[in-house]
């Protein structure tokens, strides 16, 4: 019985090695996902800004290629104008050459504004880059850390159930069908009886059942929590007694 006992304490042992691992590493995941998202969140606003200094651009361009395309207009026009034979002819290219030149200046103005938001949008995008690079570089070396953290623990908790599965094979079936069961519902399993009541709910044993396993080299169960429990010292004196007997 001592065998199996010592299979049980060894199976617990690696059970509780087992949750330990998977508390002290439970919020990697999390911490992971939250570290990616800031990543992602960080990525975004540099593109964002990218995406707005591009639009400036283009908006720059197209105002000053439209701007180059009326002055020739308006060149050609003024070119145009000396040769209008009647007044109202004369009158009325003028008034669109006057017209055009408005515009060209509200143009030109226009792109005076878009110069300086370009200027601006380059010195946004300049300083996102710096930030995001000074943030990425320590965000990615903290993802590494928890991914080699993780790494670790998985190659840990492998070890592990391959040790459990080792352990458990010295069990009985039934009997470790009974410590899985409990397991799955509260921990520890395997716990002793002391001063009449039980280690694990610490309530009071039935008198006849405590005295049974005080003399008793044996595992039995908790009536109020399931748990599987013994006496040392009953095993002790069944171990004292087995070697005088030799």
């Amino acid at each position: 019985m001592r065998d199996t006992l010592n299979a049980l304490v060894e199976l617990q042992k690696i059970d509780t090695e087992i949750a330990e691992l998977e508390k002290s590493g439970s919020e990697n995941p999390k911490r992971l996902a939250e570290l990616e998202s800031e990543l992602g969140a960080g990525r975004a606003a540099v593109d964002a800004e990218r995406e707005r200094l591009a639009e400036v651009e283009k908006q720059k361009k197209s105002t000053e290629d439209l701007l180059a395309t009326d002055r020739e207009k308006v060149k050609k026009w003024e070119a145009r104008l000396t040769e209008q034979r009647s007044t109202r002819e004369y009158t009325a290219l003028a008034r669109e050459i006057d017209i055009a030149k408005k515009q060209n200046t509200t143009a030109s103005e226009e792109i005076v504004e878009l110069a300086k938001e370009l200027e601006a949008a380059h010195e946004a995008l300049s300083e996102a880059e710096m930030a995001f690079s000074e943030t990425e570089a320590k965000l990615l070396q903290e993802m590494k850390t928890i991914r080699s953290a993780m790494t670790q623990q998985e190659n840990k908790r492998k070890k592990l159930e391959e040790t459990r599965a080792v352990a458990a094979k010295v069990v009985a079936p039934m009997l470790l069908k009974r410590y899985e069961a409990v397991l799955r519902r509260r921990g520890p399993v395997l716990v002793q009886a002391h001063n009449g009541a039980c280690d694990g709910c610490h309530l009071n044993l039935p008198p006849q059942l405590y005295n049974q396993i005080r003399a008793n080299a044996k595992i039995d169960v908790c009536p109020s929590c399931s748990r599987m429990i013994y006496a040392e010292e009953a095993f002790e004196h069944a171990e004292e007694a087995a070697r005088v007997a030799e």
